[in-house]
């Protein structure tokens, strides 16, 4: 059996030596089938990922809520955090709003934690200082547009809580807040800073989280947290998760699509090389069916041969596709991809199984042939 298999090998090397430039043709759209091939299935593997830390870059895509009309108790926020995997999670931060004045014109206050806020809105463009002290605000851009509450000011906010009572602190602004939503329009403070205004602590109206997770892994964080804290309401910010599932759909769909048409192509090519190659050895063929050989000996020779090339082909075209996957990352995400390199094996299997489905038309031709009317001259 080693010893046939050998001879097979001999002779299907031999076979496709003696012709080059048919060779060389089925080699390089086998190659190039594989370079997509790979390099499409890499892109699949990692662009999800990338995608996901791009979308961060538009916002929190879960919200954390007290239930029904109840404020968000800071504790319970911290349970619900723990549910949460550490290595997704981006940032957590707490959201709590007021009604207060200056210098009796009404405005919203809000209090959070600025280091988490930076985390899960990357999109506020702050001109100035993000507060980072006790005592210092950040002014939305309509109100300094149109107040005099500008960088380097001074404002005395006084508002009452909920037990009535009045209260005022002194702020100075340290920077503008622009981010065309409605933000614009509020005064934004630390948590800690609010809680000692107010006098009263340790709730929010709201907390916005930004994860890296897949579209079905966020819909069960957020159902966990509402089965393990009770007192909490979790839902997915549907604007931005909703947004990053189709995209990354519709990304999936095309990298699926534009494979499928490519390892079309390939299987034509290769189909068209075999057929080629079928018919110049017409009468080798009729030979050796007229000297006894069976019909599935001589189509072995040709699936051998196409499997063949399918593992060469493969084989370069998988090194190319891992380069032209890193260049694909680099160039529109600015990221750099490393390489898996046990997709080189699957890409040559994938276009060893290619090359030989396109070897059955070329095989069926050679099937065909009859060996009187070759050998005869017809």
């Amino acid at each position: 059996m080693i010893t046939n298999r050998s001879f097979m090998l001999r002779l299907a090397l031999y076979s496709l030596l003696r012709r080059r430039s048919r060779l060389l043709a089925a080699l390089v759209g086998v190659a190039l089938g594989a370079v997509v091939l790979l390099g499409m299935i890499t892109l699949c593997h990692d662009l999800p990922k990338q995608f996901r830390d791009e979308f961060r870059a538009y916002g929190a895509n879960l919200a954390l809520a007290g239930l029904g009309a109840e404020r968000l108790s800071l504790a319970d926020l911290a349970k619900a955090k723990a549910l949460l995997p550490p290595d997704k999670l981006v940032g957590l931060a707490p959201f709590r709003y007021e009604s207060v004045r200056n210098r009796l014109r009404p405005y919203v206050a809000v209090g959070t934690d600025f280091s988490e806020a930076r985390k899960t809105s990357p999109f506020w463009r702050v001109t100035g200082e993000w507060p980072d002290e006790p005592g210092e605000l950040l002014v939305g851009a309509d109100i300094a547009l149109n107040t005099d509450l500008k960088e380097g000011s001074f404002a005395t906010i006084d508002g009452r809580n909920s037990r009535q009572s009045r209260y005022a602190k002194d702020f100075r602004v340290v920077g503008t807040l622009a981010t065309g939503g409605v933000e614009d329009g509020f005064l934004f403070m630390a948590l800690a800073d609010m809680e000692a205004m107010t006098g009263e602590g340790e709730v929010a109206d709201l907390a916005e989280a930004s994860l890296t997770l897949k579209a079905n892994d966020l819909k069960a964080a957020a159902a966990l947290i509402r089965e393990k804290v009770p007192k909490v309401e979790a839902r997915l910010v549907s604007r931005v998760a909703d947004s990053e599932a189709n995209a990354l759909a519709k990304l999936t769909y095309l990298v699926y699509l534009v494979t499928a048409v490519v390892l079309g192509l390939t299987m034509i090519c290769v189909a068209t090389t075999m057929m080629t190659v079928v018919l110049e050895r017409r009468r080798e063929i009729g030979l050796k069916k007229a000297l006894g050989a069976e019909n599935w000996r001589v189509g072995r020779e040709f699936f051998f041969e196409g499997a063949l090339i399918g593992l060469f082909g493969g084989f370069l075209g998988s090194l190319g596709g891992l380069a032209f996957a890193r260049a694909v990352a680099q160039s529109v995400f600015g990221r750099a991809l490393f390489p898996h390199l046990y997709l080189i094996p699957l890409t040559m299997a994938v276009m060893t199984a290619v090359t030989i489905v396109a070897c059955r038309a070329p095989v069926r031709r050679a099937a065909a042939v009859e060996p009187a009317l070759v050998l005869k001259g017809e």
